[in-house]
């Protein structure tokens, strides 16, 4: 994903200082926090530098938002090259550190659309790199693709898994237990027990 940068060195020590400071007001306080005098001060720097390296609030909200989608992808292709695939798809899909911040950025890209298309075509590659590996997966497991389509697979896994993140942020998880066990079933029939298995981060609650 790219999008127009105005000034200063990408690998700047003072532009990824102000990115994390954007970052972290909108996990702690929501991105209607986010401006250039909230940022540049809990980054300890001048207003003028956040316009100065981005020139608009929504370069740096976009800024933020790449960083986080490159990371992503890069958990999911190791993910996806892993000896237990699957599992490791799962847990990726699990993973609750970026709840937060992936609300609130669906939240800005309703009144953004410069942020909202940037979404939009994230998450289209990210499904992209998904379809084009579950096919091999699945066939590698003997899986009939008829009765079981990877692009069915992957709503079920993925889909469900971001259904029980929504519930579990509003504190409900009523039949939670029963739906992981069911999902992860079907996985351990495919792969066995995980052999190496990462702890579930948990959501980030503001303070």
């Amino acid at each position: 994903m790219a999008f127009a940068r105005r000034n200063g060195a990408e690998d700047s020590s003072t532009r990824t200082a102000l990115i994390d400071a954007a970052e972290q007001l909108m996990v702690e306080e929501g991105y209607a926090a986010v401006s250039s005098r909230r940022v540049a001060g809990r980054a300890g720097m001048n207003a003028a530098l956040v316009y100065y390296y981005f020139g608009t609030m929504d370069d740096l909200f976009l800024a933020v938002f790449s960083r986080r989608a490159e990371r992503n992808l890069e958990a999911q292709a190791e993910a996806l090259a892993s000896d237990q695939p699957l599992w490791a798809l799962w847990d990726v899909t699990r993973d609750q550190t970026n709840t937060a911040l992936n609300f609130e950025f669906l939240a800005l890209g309703k009144h953004r659309k410069v942020v909202g298309a940037a979404i939009t075509e994230s998450c289209f590659n990210f499904r992209r790199v998904q379809l084009d590996a579950m096919p091999g997966i699945l066939k590698r497991y003997g899986v009939d693709a008829d009765a079981w389509a990877p692009a069915v697979v992957l709503l079920l896994m993925d889909g469900m898994s971001r259904f029980l993140m929504m519930e579990e942020a509003f504190g409900l998880d009523i039949g939670h237990t029963e739906m992981i066990a069911l999902i992860e079933g079907q996985i351990r029939a495919l792969e066995g027990e995980p052999r190496s298995r990462k702890p579930r981060p948990r959501a980030k609650k503001r303070a």
